[in-house]
This record gives C-alpha cells, structure tokens and sequence, in this order.
C-alpha cells in the first residue's frame, strides 16, 4: 500500500463532499450523479458543464492513473463558484493534445479547458496528482 493508497482510505467518510471510486468502467457515471447531487444541494440547477467536466476528469484518472479514484467538490469562498477535483495514485500529469478532429479519442482535457472557468493539474505530497477545474457557471 503506497502513500497515497493509505491517505485515500483515511477520507472514506470523512465528508459528504468527497467520494472515493474504484477505478471500475462505472467510476465516471458515479462521478456525475454525485457532483450533480452536490450542485443541486447548493442550488445550482444548470449541472451540465460539471457533469462533463469530472466525466472527462475521472476518465483521464481511469485510463491513465493508478488505484482509487477521489472526485472531491466544494465552492470556492472567493467567488462561490464550484471546483471539482479528481485525485489518482498514478505519477504521469495529464496534458492537453493538439487538436485532431480525426481522434477518436484524446479530447478531454480540451473539452475541460473550453467548459471551465479555470483547470490544472498539481502533484501529490504523497504520490498521484490532482486534476481540478473550477465550474465557470
């Protein structure tokens, strides 16, 4: 068990902002019904961007990340706006592709770009990155 193997069983219940997922084909389904769960508690009816963006977010963690999924959400105290994050175990940091409208895949993290208000990636102290991006609603 790494670092952050040890850290994401620590979160397991510790808020109801917070989801760990397996890493199954099913994870970014669970991951839209629960920040459309977590925006519809803040009064935020328009869920679309959000539902995309932790889709493609979770996906990115499934394909190309290690171990559990976290998918966290909360609302940014300076502007209230919502900031979906998606911790994974792997090493790799995600990168934008060129644009190839002949892909059948590779398109995500510039959907991402497109649809948030701001995105990134940073790494873990522990192991793994976070990919967040903020919900320009």
């Amino acid at each position: 068990m790494n670092l952050f193997t040890k850290e994401v069983a620590g979160m397991r219940g510790e808020c109801d902002s917070t989801v760990v997922l397996e890493p199954t084909e099913g994870a970014p389904a669970k991951a839209r019904r629960f920040v459309a769960g977590r925006l519809a508690e803040w009064g935020i009816g328009d869920d679309h961007d959000g539902r995309l963006i932790v889709s493609e977010l979770v996906t990115n963690a499934l394909v190309h990340g290690d171990g559990p999924i976290v998918v966290r959400v909360f609302q940014d105290e300076r502007d209230g706006l919502p900031v979906i994050e998606v911790w994974d175990g792997g090493e790799g940091r995600p990168v934008m592709r060129a644009e190839n409208y002949a892909a059948t895949d590779g398109r995500g993290l510039l959907m991402v770009a497109m649809l948030a208000h701001d995105w990134g990636t940073r790494p873990l102290v522990e192991g793994g990155k976070i990919a967040w991006a903020k919900c320009g609603l």
